[in-house]
């Protein structure tokens, strides 16, 4: 009862409570009257029913409005979400000075007494800080759109593998990762990606996972572009959650038919003759919630030469406990955007049990986490920029950082 309970009514909840919070520091706080104070409530409530207006126009088919309140909800998202965290960082500090203060009151005894705070002075340092913080937010925000929707840096990452054969020492293999095709990522953002992605040159392409954020009906004619992915060694994926969300089974063929090919807890062998390694792939560490899916690592591996190097796609790093239990060399995987926004970065990094971006470790397995190409939900990235990846294998003892 309660798991149904918060599944239903906690987001409503939480999006209210925000903007309750939100509205008491920005519009009650700093003593606004009259028009400008009706004005700043009505905008504030116009915002806050933006985010679930987009998702029930998207369910009742209306893409186009989707797509205008998209651009309306996720932005505000990003402001209310930094400037709620920036507020609390204030009010922590008030009440932090307002305990210090009532402890000195103690500590000295009567006749002391803790001077009661001037209403006007508290009004007035509520309209500075407030201003101030709003201000901040959108700054931030404004920078994080510019970083999400700019170029996208190209991360190369030279990575050793002792049983891969010496003739494919120097094979490179792009990953792309998170692109969330939907709302707000179109067409031209996806032929900017695969052109970039095609520029380098790699023997193999990779896409681990969250490829798209939307039914197949509105958002399908925006992944088309990624059927010009062209590698010598083919174009791999493997699904994301987003997928699940999105109805995987209706999107399975259509990426399939663009010429990417789905490793569902399966193995494929990569290069020619004795020169291969193993490349794997397994469905996403939520897919089992849906019928017909979920990762199946034992499955992929049944009867591997062990002597053959094996990468693995899986879309969560957190997926990396399994693949060191099953002797996988690398695991390539996306999910967490690098935090996105910081500083979620935190809170994503105890999510994924450590594990946030760039090559770590698990035991013996090597580990790859990409900030990923798009973004989820706000058009925003702060403190991890978009990254294409280029992997290459080298030949040999692979060496522990630090």
């Amino acid at each position: 009862m309660l798991s149904l309970f918060f599944s239903r009514l906690g987001p409503p909840l939480a999006l209210i409570a925000l903007h309750y919070y939100l509205w008491r520091r920005l519009v009650h706080d700093t003593g606004l009257r009259g028009r400008a104070r009706l004005a700043a409530t009505i905008a504030m409530g116009f915002f806050m029913l933006a985010t679930p207006a987009t998702i029930i126009a998207l369910r009742l088919g209306s893409g186009p409005l989707a797509d205008v309140m998209a651009w309306v909800a996720f932005p505000w998202i990003a402001f209310a979400g930094l400037a709620t965290m920036l507020f609390a960082v204030r009010d922590g500090f008030r009440m932090i000075v307002w305990a210090v203060q009532r402890l000195r009151a103690l500590r000295a005894g009567p006749p002391a007494v803790v001077r009661p705070e001037d209403p006007a002075r508290r009004q007035f340092l509520a309209q500075v800080t407030g201003g101030a913080i709003a201000t901040a937010a959108v700054g931030a925000g404004a920078v994080g759109a510019r970083t999400a929707l700019g170029e996208h840096q190209i991360e190369t990452v030279e990575i050793h593998l002792a049983k891969l054969p010496p003739a494919l020492d120097g094979f490179t293999i792009t990953q792309l990762t998170d692109l969330h095709v939907g709302l707000t990522i179109d067409t031209s953002f996806v032929e900017d990606v695969v052109a970039v992605a095609n520029g380098l040159g790699s023997d193999l392409i990779v896409l681990t996972g969250d490829l798209v954020d939307g039914p197949v009906d509105h958002v399908r004619d925006r992944t088309a572009p990624l059927g010009n992915l062209r590698a010598p060694h083919g174009v791999f994926a493997v699904t994301g959650n987003h997928e699940y969300y999105s109805d995987a089974d209706a999107w399975l063929p259509v990426l399939s038919a663009l010429g990417i090919r789905f490793l569902r807890n399966e193995r494929v062998a990569i290069g020619r003759g004795a020169d291969t390694f193993d490349l794997l792939g397994i469905d996403d560490f939520t897919a089992s919630h849906y019928d017909g899916h979920g990762m199946d690592l034992a499955k992929a591996t049944a009867g591997r030469d062990l002597s053959r190097a094996a990468v693995l796609l899986a879309h969560q790093p957190r997926q990396v406990r399994a693949a060191s239990a099953n002797n996988i060399d690398l695991q390539l995987s996306g999910h967490t955007h690098g935090g996105q926004i910081w500083p979620w970065h935190y809170v994503v990094k105890i999510q994924q049990r450590g594990f946030l971006a760039g090559h770590t470790w698990h035991r013996d397995t090597q580990l790859y986490t990409s900030r990923g190409v798009g973004y989820w939900g706000p058009p925003v990235r702060i403190g991890a920029p978009p990254e294409i990846t280029r992997i290459v294998l080298r030949r040999g003892e692979p060496v522990r950082d630090g």
